[in-house]
């Protein structure tokens, strides 16, 4: 039996986007133990993957920090690695290869940079899209990947009956209004006009609920739907899971969330402006899709609203 180890640092939609791959890392490791390198986010949800073993905490603390590099190394160095899948292809992973396994090939350390096709720049290979390039990365890995492009978000969600139960949620659609303070190019202007539309055409008949991350609970009072959080604070990804999971109906600008409910089969769509697209980002699958725009301020919330009737019946 051998020690393998994955690392995936994040983000959130990140994290819903690796589940096939680190799926099917596990199945053709049948016999070895799967160990993940993670950051603090993520740490608790990842114990829960039924396709893991064993999950490292990572805090990603400054590279010139010697002491907690030396720390990190030393643990993961313990383990005696025998093969490595970087999914997270960042500066930094590529970092901590330079220091386990300085001269590894693909047959050891897995990643963009080892498994990149003969004559494909890295540049190039990036526009792929994100699950396109998992599904490479592993095939030249000698992966079998049978669930690398329907990541299964399933396992994630927790028991959430008593929050259900304090908000009085039967059926309800769930908004993500939210967004990065620094990619405010990704937000929708116009969920309050949605929201008013929802209430009016759809004869109440349906409740219009929110639920912002920690940093988001102050501008959660400028949207005008109930707010969904734990005694006061954010719900855990667990629980996020869960709520999306059991929701009639998501519209979402493209963020962590977006990718959770794409991944966990539930029907909704995502909203892009120019600085993406649903295909580049791997989030549109049979009951998920994007509305693709140059300018976001110029999706009107009517066009919103009429896709999301004719899908959620």
């Amino acid at each position: 039996m051998s020690n393998i180890l994955i690392i995936k640092h994040g983000s959130l939609g990140d994290i819903a986007q690796a589940c096939g791959a680190i799926q099917d890392i596990s199945e053709s490791h049948k016999d070895d133990q799967i160990h993940l390198l993670t950051t603090k986010p993520y740490f608790d949800l990842f114990k829960k993957n039924p396709h893991i073993s064993n999950v490292i905490l990572d805090k990603r603390l400054s590279r010139l920090n010697l002491i907690y590099l030396y720390s990190l190394m030393k643990n993961i160095k313990k383990y005696n690695f025998s093969k490595v899948y970087d999914l997270q292809n960042s500066s930094r992973t590529a970092f901590y290869k330079r220091i386990l396994f300085p001269n590894a090939s693909k047959e050891i350390w897995s990643s963009t940079e080892t498994t990149l096709p003969e004559g494909t720049t890295k540049k190039d290979f990036d526009k792929e899209s994100v699950l396109s390039r998992f599904d490479q990365q592993l095939k030249i890995s000698g992966i079998n990947t049978n669930h690398t492009l329907s990541p299964d978000f399933s396992w994630s969600p927790s028991d959430i009956s008593q929050i259900k139960n304090y908000y009085q949620l039967e059926k309800y659609i769930i908004l993500f209004p939210f967004c990065s303070p620094h990619l405010t190019s990704k937000k929708w202007p116009y969920y309050n006009k949605l929201i008013d539309m929802i209430n009016e055409k759809l004869e109440n008949k349906f409740k219009v609920v929110i639920a912002p991350g920690p940093r988001e609970i102050k501008e959660a009072s400028t949207i005008n739907a109930l707010c969904v959080l734990d005694n006061g604070k954010a719900l855990d990804i667990s629980q996020l899971s869960a709520l999306i999971k059991d929701s009639l109906f998501v519209v979402a600008n493209d963020t962590g969330p977006a990718h959770m409910a794409a991944h966990l089969g539930s029907k909704g769509m995502a909203l892009f402006g120019s600085h993406t697209t649903a295909h580049k980002v791997s989030i549109e699958r049979e009951n998920f899709k994007g509305i693709q725009v140059s300018d976001l301020s110029n999706l009107s919330a009517e066009k919103v609203f009429q896709r999301l009737s004719s899908l959620i019946s």
